[in-house]
């Protein structure tokens, strides 16, 4: 059995990884760490767990960890896994990162982000970007891996067989996409209070999105020249899920392809991955079926009037794009099939 403990394991990251490796046949849940809650028994904290996790909550100790760990997950804020993820290399424990610290090839591009030095050049060096669709092979040996954002991957993964085989003018890419209110964490404030979300809906961070930058690292490794996106968040008032609708024109040359080319070229790209679900013509994602689920649902269209393609991607940002992923890396990293743990369907109702 696989050893694994949560640092920040009481955050909606942290309960939903709790939640799938309880169950996962091959994992046992060592150490479940939480500043807030230390000494409460995790079932205390999430009722929900109750006969399925009681584990006590603890306080960090790199000593203890390292002890009783194989690999640690950490979900803190950015910045925050600055100081102990060194520390569990250098005792031998393998590292999933949820923070956007390691996920950038160049430290100044996460430094002008994110703000401040970030001094650990030789560990960004050695992160895999955790995205298995792309970084499987990297992923099987790496030590550290850097989970990708929740609008990172539902994009990557709407555009990547498209800019792969060079099928659309990377310089055209237009990415509207949508959150539920989950995507903030668990945290208290006015902006993400019940009254001011119901029957709301609103864009933010517009023009200054931080996964903006991290979309447009991934993009450009596929086109296999630097890409500069427009990316435009918004928030919806249900908590979890989220889909985003993608515009670009088609390359020259690819100006009379039908539909089916298109398709083919997605089916084609993924015909091998369990979580990426390419929709027949005419039919796109919906949230409620994706929500509840490590799944990923892409639909394309062609706009002929405009010669540019519209594709729709949808996932569970708790899921697929944040704690879901983490597992099926885990899985990756362990040796195991990528899907254990996470054939569960969405929750439609």
């Amino acid at each position: 059995m696989l050893k694994v403990s949560i640092i920040g394991a009481t955050g909606y990251v942290g309960l939903e990884l709790v939640r799938i490796l309880s169950m996962h046949p091959e994992t046992e849940l060592s150490k479940l760490v939480s500043q807030s809650y230390v000494g409460k028994k995790y079932s205390d904290v999430y009722p929900s767990l109750r006969g399925v996790c009681d584990i006590e909550c603890c306080g960090l100790d790199i000593s203890e960890l390292a002890k009783s760990s194989d690999l640690v997950i950490t979900a803190l804020p950015h910045g925050a896994s600055k100081e102990i993820i060194p520390e569990l290399l250098k005792h031998g424990v393998k590292v999933i990162d949820h923070s956007a610290y390691f996920r950038y090839r160049n430290t100044s591009t996460y430094e002008t982000v994110y703000g401040g030095t970030h001094g650990q050049p030789d560990l960004q060096a050695e992160a895999v970007y955790g995205l298995p669709e792309l970084y499987r092979e990297q992923i099987k040996n790496a030590n550290l891996i850097a989970n990708p954002g929740c609008y990172p991957t539902c994009s990557i993964l709407g555009l990547a067989p498209l800019l792969k085989s060079k099928t659309i003018n990377p310089s055209s890419i237009l990415i509207s996409a949508v959150s539920g209110v989950s995507g903030a964490g668990r945290q208290e404030n006015v902006a993400h209070s019940f009254c001011e979300l119901e029957s709301n809906f609103k864009a933010y961070g517009v023009t200054t999105h931080r996964h903006t930058s991290e979309i447009e690292q991934e993009i450009s490794a596929l086109a296999g020249k630097d890409v500069i996106i427009s990316f435009t968040p918004h928030l919806a008032p249900f908590k979890r899920g989220m889909l985003a609708t993608i515009h670009a024109d088609l390359a020259e040359g690819f100006e009379k392809c039908s539909l089916d080319d298109i398709l083919y070229i997605y089916t084609e790209f993924y015909k091998n991955e369990n979580f990426v679900r390419v929709l027949p013509n005419g039919t796109f994602p919906e949230v409620k079926y994706v929500v509840g689920s490590n799944f990923v649902d892409i639909g394309v269209a062609i706009d002929k009037r405009l010669n540019r393609l519209v594709i729709v991607s949808a996932l569970d940002n708790m899921l697929k794009g944040a704690a879901g992923q983490a597992v099926q890396v885990l899985n990756i990293m362990a040796g195991l099939n990528e899907t254990t743990g996470l054939m569960f369907p969405a929750m439609q109702l």
